[in-house]
């Protein structure tokens, strides 16, 4: 699972559509960083958080057909790349774990239903989060994630699918 991340988001770049270079960059984030007051998500246009139901429809009406954004803004930039593979790597453990454990109670533990399993948590997972929020703010690597989630959970299969094949049979 590792190792198809690592492949997925820098050698094949599979998610370079989500984050596209524009050379206004400099003058956006100057901007932003002269209007937005703390850090967080925001979600353009919107309103606040007491709003009324009336108010709602009004701005989704004078919205539609309009630009709309959403900004993940940090007031500052902060890279630490090791300690984020360590935590990357420790996280896809816990993981992998989790669906053994999940898998070792399976009455039928053969190769085809370890890879059966693993295909669909990794439907699961990519139905729960990358599609679901592309319903709502349609994302520009849906079909990444998609991509993700088989490859990703059919090696977790093949290998797990071979790991309990190879044990004797108590």
């Amino acid at each position: 699972m590792f190792l198809w991340q690592f492949l997925s988001w820098t050698v094949m770049n599979l998610h370079n559509n989500a984050y596209q270079y524009t050379p206004k960059q400099d003058a956006i984030l100057s901007f932003l960083s002269s209007q937005i007051e703390k850090d967080g998500q925001y979600i353009m246009p919107s309103l606040p958080a007491n709003a009324t139901s009336e108010e709602h429809e009004a701005a989704m009406k004078a919205a539609q057909g309009k630009p709309n954004a959403v900004v993940m803004y940090h007031s500052s930039m902060t890279y630490n790349m090791g300690s984020n593979i360590i935590r990357g790597l420790i996280v896809d453990i816990l993981i992998v774990a989790f669906f053994c454990a999940i898998i070792s109670r399976m009455n039928a533990l053969n190769f085809t239903a370890i890879l059966i399993s693993s295909l669909f948590v990794g439907m699961i997972v990519f139905f729960n989060v990358p599609y679901t929020n592309h319903i709502w703010f349609r994302g520009f690597d849906l079909m990444a994630y998609f991509i993700d989630s088989l490859v990703s959970w059919g090696l977790v299969g093949i290998w797990l699918g071979w790991w309990y094949s190879r044990k004797p049979k108590a």
